[in-house]
């Protein structure tokens, strides 16, 4: 009785105490004119409802400033209670990494900054991070300006170019990170900070793989492209695929990145279930922005390699064109309608350039996903996204010269699965059903296999998550962190 009475007590000085802590966080952004959204709150739950709604995630609070010095006084009120501080743009970290991951967090939102500008003096915009990739798509091609990034428009800028940013354009531009010229960040110790080649070096380079750990990144400086001539967005399907035949379009897809294609080609192929066992669905889909003429001639090696698709759809046009159908049925416009939601788990691989697939990995992958995905209860798809292979600007940039860990990527492999109906509950089938898909591909690899993971497609159940995400980086950034971050206070799941 006594250690039930000692439990009761405990447990009220706790709710007392996160109490208090509110109150002070309460009183602190009102003072410095941050609105922020409190558990008592009646729009609570729809404010810090999770993309990913398997996860249910309980805020200290959700502050929304409206510029660079609200956000830090934000940062240095959590900081002064010792709460984790969390960034939110665009909110779809696949872990919720955005409302801190766990629970009591600080989560400062950046949906009020949406500036965009672009100086045609020099080719550069600056971009606040509250903005969308549909939004910033519009708003350069209004200048007949681009950058590389994917293509989901809701998807915020700010954690999209924090750990990579990856599109169809990025086999000629990079990724998304790649084209920051400099940003502006906010430390742990409220300090705002800038940050390039020249400023804060360290940090600069910290926060082009790894951002969310080292501060809260208000904007970036982006070096931009002309928006090319022409683009041909292409999609081809096949209904239903052996697993010899899928495999196929695996190993030559591989054979195919290896030959002299252009870096204007940008694809992924994509499976999903078949329509009976042993049998899968599979779709190509990509972009080509080189002249149209040339598409033809760049794209028919690799399909003389696979059976006449079932279904073609080639839409050439603008570029911008491209960008809305690659999107559909979402517009680029993301004032529209509100985001969606769904239940899912999702494991990533990215295959080292230097040493591809090995016809027994890619065997194993394909039978998995015809054989067990056929019977999984949740709705999965595969992408295999081509990063690499001649020409690739993602795998032209030098190691080191970022944080981001992968630069030998030729695939980037996303499996995703989400609950039947993409609410809650979670299937516990589905975990058991994606780590076995990733098991067939590394379990038939060389034990020294150099493969990793892409960090913006998060997995909280992820073993060895800092080799894989951060690779030969992680020492480094853990000194970086130290020096910027001493108290962590910008902490959360798989974070440096």
């Amino acid at each position: 009785m006594l250690r039930s009475t000692s439990l009761l007590g405990l447990a009220s000085i706790l709710l007392g105490a996160t109490a208090q802590n509110v109150t002070i966080l309460h009183n602190t952004l009102t003072a410095h004119g941050v609105s922020a959204v409190y558990p008592t709150d009646s729009n609570y739950s729809t404010v810090t409802q999770a993309y990913n709604r398997r996860f249910t995630v309980s805020p200290m609070a959700v502050a929304f400033p409206t510029n660079v010095q609200q956000v830090a006084a934000a940062v240095m009120a959590g900081t002064a209670q010792n709460m984790p501080v969390v960034a939110r743009s665009g909110g779809h970290s696949y872990i919720a990494n955005g409302l801190g991951g766990t629970n009591s967090a600080l989560v400062v939102d950046l949906s009020k900054m949406k500036a965009i500008t672009v100086r045609a003096s020099n080719n550069t915009a600056l971009i606040e991070t509250g903005n969308r990739l549909g939004d910033v798509a519009l708003a350069l091609n209004a200048k007949g300006r681009a950058i590389p990034h994917g293509t989901c428009s809701y998807v915020g800028i700010g954690g999209h170019s924090g750990y990579g940013g990856f599109g169809f354009t990025s086999r000629a531009w990079g990724l998304t990170l790649d084209t920051i010229k400099s940003a502006t960040v906010v430390l742990a110790n409220g300090t705002i900070a800038s940050a390039s080649s020249t400023v804060n070096p360290d940090l600069f380079w910290a926060i082009r793989g790894a951002s969310p750990s080292f501060g809260i990144v208000t904007s970036i400086e982006v070096q931009t492209f002309a928006a090319p001539t022409s683009a041909i967005v292409f999609q081809y399907g096949w209904d239903s695929l052996d697993v010899t035949t899928a495999s196929n379009a695996i190993s030559s897809l591989q054979t195919f990145a290896a030959s002299n294609i252009p870096a204007e080609f940008g694809a992924e192929l994509v499976f999903s279930a078949g329509p009976s066992s042993s049998h899968v669905t599979v779709g190509l889909t990509g972009a080509f922005y080189g002249p149209a003429s040339n598409f033809n001639t760049t794209i028919a090696p690799y399909l003389k390699t696979l059976p006449k698709p079932s279904w073609s759809t080639i839409t050439p046009g603008s570029y911008i064109n491209s960008v809305s159908v690659l999107a559909s049925p979402d517009s680029l416009n993301t004032s529209i309608k509100a985001d969606s939601t769904d239940t899912f788990y999702t494991k990533s691989l990215m295959t080292p350039e230097g040493s591809p697939m090995s016809a027994a990995a890619i065997k194993a992958f394909v039978t998995y996903m015809a054989v067990q995905g056929f019977s999984s209860n949740t709705a999965w798809f595969v992408e295999v996204e081509l990063y690499g292979g001649s020409n690739s600007a993602i795998s032209a940039v030098p190691l080191d010269s970022t944080a981001f860990a992968k630069r030998d990527t030729l695939f980037t492999i996303q499996m995703y699965a989400s609950s039947d109906n993409s609410k809650p509950p979670y299937p516990a089938a589905g975990f058991t059903f994606l780590d076995g898909m990733a098991s067939s591909i590394t379990s038939n690899s060389p034990s020294n296999w150099s493969y990793g993971a892409y960090l913006n497609y998060a997995d909280d159940r992820l073993a060895n998550a800092s080799t894989l995400y951060y690779g030969s980086h992680y020492p480094r950034l853990k000194s970086i962190k130290a020096a910027v971050d001493p108290l962590d206070t910008f902490r959360f799941p798989i974070g440096v």
